[in-house]
């Protein structure tokens, strides 16, 4: 069977390799047969990963990346092919191992964090029983006692109300909760690769430094081995010991990471560096030289506005609490239930402004309830109490289902936590750009033809999405590229408020500074504004005027960007200023 061996008996072979080499990829080229031909997303690229080490790849979108993780997993696209090149992963010759070997390994000895959290589980299945069932097929628990170790993982993660969200399905958990239930799933085993591709996205600071010290832990105790896959150059200056950068399918670099960060090479690494937010820096220094950022349009700015062009008043939103008793409950067992234990308060009674061309950012950890606030200023849920008004309107009034018609709707869009989620599957990324523009007048009344063709190229290139994209359908983007599309769509109708759920998330850093500085020309020459949430706090000190810090729906702290993320009051934001990671420069 071309060589390959029984799995354990391969990992206990391993220790007795020279140099403890766990996973290997010699010369690897990588095909996918597409309608306009072959096209080669990764060439000769070469990598060694030692037991316990951590390698880090970083590189811009469509650079090849994840590809090169997926050939590892064996798990690429049908349309893919190892055209050729070697992978030995602990002695088993992974390029020609069979599916059922394949099988066997995958989830026990070699596990992924995926980029998408929802698309990675089961939207029909509780997620406490997703990771039931990956230690019960790898034999990691019994029946008996699969619960207990499935909530044990869920506390290592910091998912909080572990017994509760045992229940849950992923629909009615947060970005940021699904990815901490991803991460999960693929620790459950203790693998001894862990290939982690984008795994911090949707987590806010805290979580991820959490997270990222629990895969250290995990590394340094067992052994493990893990290939950090990140936009998030400080993330790798942090936590790997290697650096490989990659352009264009093929290693440009590769060094160990201070070496990198301090004295990089390649003039594609410089531009990577000097494209990341850090502390000094305003955004006009993020673009590499020759890109126009704010400074170089001549049109005047729009001054910032002291009326509220949004207001917020004791807002609150509450859910029925998974578990709860209900009242059958009490009238068939005679025991009271308090009220409070049946509901849960995702947002409780904030209230905030937004004025006309101001940039408002809403932080804080994963669950605190920024997404659910921007989603009912959105108006696409109800509030349960609290007022919203819009431009002296009150749009709390409007019910969410009537909302999507009313002609206030096309003054505020949104940029939506998941690029991949807002897409419909069956639209060009043209189709999805042009979307608002068709549905809401934005082209005087024009359906289409030469002039709607080109206002969606001049919304592309102003978010840095290449023209030759345009007619690729989602599945066919990376999620980089998918977030372009989600901007584009947003900013068509030149809106007067843009609501942006972690827009440059799954951004690489080049293009998330293209992007910043055009969210920022924008607010300067049309006075929009924007309520940004986000858990990058870099990214909200260069963006925004004002920032609001949340914390289990309440709202701990508010102020200059300067006075919360300089000078912090609350302890709370302290802990979230502190555990940013950034890089040595």
């Amino acid at each position: 069977m071309h060589g390959v061996v029984d799995p354990a008996s391969a990992i206990l072979a391993s220790a007795e390799q020279p140099h403890g080499k766990l996973l290997e990829v010699r010369d690897l080229t990588v095909e996918f047969a597409t309608r306009r031909g072959i096209v080669r997303a990764v060439e000769k690229v070469n990598l060694t990963l030692a037991k316990g080490e951590t390698l880090g790849i970083v590189g811009e979108s469509g650079s090849g990346k994840s590809v090169t993780s997926y050939t590892v997993m064996r798990i690429l696209d049908r349309a893919g092919r190892i055209a050729e090149g070697a992978i030995s992963f602990s002695g088993i010759d992974v390029a020609h191992a069979s599916e059922r070997e394949m099988r066997d390994l995958r989830g026990r000895e070699m596990s992924m964090i995926f980029q998408n959290p929802r698309a990675a589980l089961n939207p029909i299945r509780k997620v406490g029983h997703q990771i039931g069932d990956v230690l019960l097929q790898h034999v990691q628990a019994e029946p008996r006692n699969v619960k207990e170790k499935v909530i044990d993982i869920l506390n290592q993660v910091r998912i909080a109300r572990p017994e509760e969200r045992y229940h849950a399905y992923p629909f009615e958990l947060s970005g940021g909760m699904c990815q901490r239930i991803v991460i999960a799933l693929a620790l459950a085993c203790r693998p001894q690769l862990l290939i982690a591709d984008e795994p911090t996205t949707g987590l806010d600071v805290t979580t991820q430094k959490a997270v990222m010290e629990l895969v250290t832990e995990l590394t340094r105790a067992r052994g493990m081995s893990t290939v950090l896959i990140t936009h998030d150059l400080g993330l790798a200056a942090t936590y790997c010991d290697t650096v490989m950068v990659m352009e264009k399918g093929k290693v440009v670099e590769t060094a160990p990471a201070e070496q990198i960060f301090r004295n990089p090479q390649h003039p594609y690494t410089r531009k990577l560096m000097r494209a990341t937010p850090r502390p000094g820096i305003v955004l006009g220094d993020l673009l590499p030289e020759g890109e126009g950022g704010v400074a170089a349009h001549s049109a005047p700015a729009v001054a910032t506005s002291d009326v509220p062009l949004l207001k917020v008043e004791n807002l609150i939103k509450e859910y029925p609490r998974q578990g709860a008793p209900s009242p059958l409950f009490a009238k068939f067992t005679g025991k009271a239930v308090d009220p409070k234990d049946a509901i849960f308060r995702a947002v409780d009674g904030i209230s905030f402004e937004v004025k006309k061309g101001e940039s408002v950012g809403l932080v804080g950890e994963s669950g605190c309830g920024k997404s659910t606030t921007s989603t009912i200023v959105m108006r696409l849920i109800d509030p349960t109490a609290g007022r919203i008004t819009f431009d002296g309107q009150d749009i709390g009034a409007i019910p969410a289902r009537s909302f999507a018609h009313h002609p206030i709707r096309r003054r505020i869009q949104m940029v939506f936590q998941d690029p991949t989620e807002s897409l419909n599957p069956r639209y060009t990324a043209a189709r999805a750009i042009a979307d608002p523009l068709l549905r809401m007048g934005g082209m005087g009344g024009l359906r289409g033809g030469a002039a709607l063709d080109d206002k969606v190229e001049e919304l592309a290139r102003m978010v840095g999405l290449p023209a030759d994209l345009l007619d690729r359908f989602p599945h066919q983007l990376s999620g980089g590229q998918k977030a372009r599309v989600g901007i584009a769509r947003a900013i068509a109708l030149k809106p007067d408020l843009v609501i942006l759920d972690e827009p440059t998330a799954a951004l690489d850093v080049s293009v998330q500074a293209v992007v910043l500085n055009l969210l920022e020309e924008l607010k300067q020459t049309l006075g929009m504004s924007y309520l940004f949430v986000s858990h990058d706090l870099h990214v909200v000190r260069l963006l925004c005027d004002r920032v609001i810090v949340m914390r289990q729906g309440r709202v701990v702290e508010e102020g200059t960007s300067q006075e919360v993320l300089e000078a912090p009051k609350d302890a709370y934001t302290r802990e979230l200023i502190a555990a940013i990671p950034h890089p040595p420069v």
